[in-house]
């Protein structure tokens, strides 16, 4: 038995609002439109303002950017493309 810390599953797919783990965010809007570098509470807040989530799409950029869209729509477009 492992009495090491427990360690959570690695998360699939993007980082979506509260697991954006960085202090600030790259936004895009939904229609594809540059909006700016927000504080990633801000972006959460403006995202959910419009009904929509924060996803992370580009993690290794500096700062990383996120797009405000529907996750669920989001995931089944990706699933949809690799099946």
């Amino acid at each position: 038995m492992n009495k090491g810390r427990f360690h959570s599953p690695k998360q699939q797919g993007p980082a979506v609002n509260e697991r954006i783990r960085a202090k600030s965010v790259r936004v895009i809007s939904e229609k594809g439109d540059m909006l700016g570098v927000f504080n990633t509470d801000e972006a959460i807040k403006l995202a959910f303002e419009k009904g929509l989530d924060l996803v992370e799409v580009s993690p290794n950029a500096s700062p990383p950017v996120c797009k405000i869209i529907d996750y669920g729509k989001y995931k089944y477009q990706v699933q949809k493309k690799t099946s």
